[in-house]
């Protein structure tokens, strides 16, 4: 590591290097120095992420565009550039490294441990979209292509019934059976920013709460991390996929299904954050979709983990033979809650907007 080490502008003489975080696509690092300094240093993962130069100009050019506005370095991530002022280094196997500076006093959650916790992280991203409302959208490369496009999730699922590689199609038919009469809805959100009914935002797309830091002391937050998956997107994507996660009451991987639900208070904790920090730069449109952008990422996520059973498990890890249909089965029970409660869901987001008025319609 000396080496890679020695490509990056650090201030003082690296003293430690040693594996940090229990993220599972990159490899991370937290490097301290005899300044004395402390770093986090990645390994990107390329397998994930092919586009490597285009998925650093999003991050170098949104960070940039963050720190104008910034209070407190903390509150934006801050590349360390190599030697030769790049954002990051490519090192002769070809492997591609960057170098951030690490938050001080800081706390990452993986799981709320409060109601507050929760409405705290939709602060976060809140304050994520309110920053970056004004940011051309269209200028940032779509680092992983249709990632949030539905209908081709969707599209994807019934072509692995259809070859049914792992011969698995007569073990799951109920969920599939689930998924199909919900596809009809897959198009709704995608359709109204065609017809231009509404705005392309810079999204994070991975909005949970392990993506959030929080100030240890005060428990606010201080910045949104791992933005890797920045590109132009739609508000109730990031809305949606941090109740997806959030506001349920059990592991993805529940088996117990009993167990899951989505909860509504963990929900209206996160509305209440999310629209104090951002609802002045949505439109009313935009608010009236956030219900929507929740069930469709639960069954868009559920669909893929479907397909990736019917596929043999090429994609998401597994650690027993039903994994991937445990997790879709969560997500089925996740909708069916979503759908039992969207009166109540639908008032939430109207009272909290009340309160957080629009700037425009």
């Amino acid at each position: 590591m000396r080496n890679i080490l020695s490509q990056f502008r650090l201030e003082g003489a690296p003293v430690s290097c040693a594996r940090y975080g229990n993220g599972h696509i990159n490899e991370t690092y937290k490097v301290e120095t005899d300044a004395p300094h402390a770093y986090i240093l990645q390994k990107i993962n390329r397998r994930v992420f092919s586009n490597v130069p285009g998925l650093m100009r999003n991050i170098a050019a949104v960070t940039a565009y963050l720190r104008r506005q910034a209070d407190d370095p903390r509150r934006v991530l801050t590349l360390i550039p190599t030697v030769d002022g790049e954002s990051y280094y490519v090192s002769p196997d070809q492997d591609c490294w960057r170098m951030y500076e690490f938050i001080t006093d800081s706390l990452c959650l993986d799981q709320p441990e409060s109601w507050e916790d929760l409405k705290q992280s939709g602060v976060a991203f809140g304050e994520f979209q309110n920053q970056l409302a004004d940011y051309p959208a269209d200028t940032l490369i779509e680092v992983i292509p249709r990632f949030h496009d539905t209908p081709d999730r969707f599209r994807q699922l019934k072509e692995a019934i259809a070859r049914d590689p792992a011969g698995r199609l007569s073990s799951c038919q109920p969920e599939i059976d689930f998924y199909l009469a919900h596809e009809s809805e897959a198009g709704c959100l995608i359709d109204l920013l065609k017809t231009g009914k509404l705005p392309l935002r810079v999204t994070h797309n991975d909005t949970k709460l392990n993506n959030v830091m929080l100030d240890q002391f005060t428990r606010t937050p201080l910045c949104v991390i791992d933005l890797d998956t920045i590109m132009p997107g739609l508000a109730a994507h990031d809305f949606g996929d941090s109740i997806r996660f959030g506001a349920s009451t059990a592991a993805e991987d529940e088996k117990d299904l009993d167990k899951v639900e989505m909860s509504l208070s963990l929900f209206e904790a996160y509305a209440e954050g999310f629209l104090s920090a951002c609802g002045s730069r949505l439109t009313a449109l935009e608010k009236e979709t956030l219900p929507m952008g929740a069930k469709l990422m639960t069954l868009e996520c559920g669909s893929r983990f479907l397909a990736d059973y019917l596929n043999g498990d090429v994609y998401f890890h597994t650690a027993r033979p039903e994994h991937n249909l445990d997790r879709a089965r969560t997500q089925m029970k996740l909708v069916r809650d979503m759908e039992n409660k969207w009166d109540a869901m639908r008032s939430i987001i109207a009272e909290k907007g009340l309160h957080f008025p629009i700037l425009n319609s």
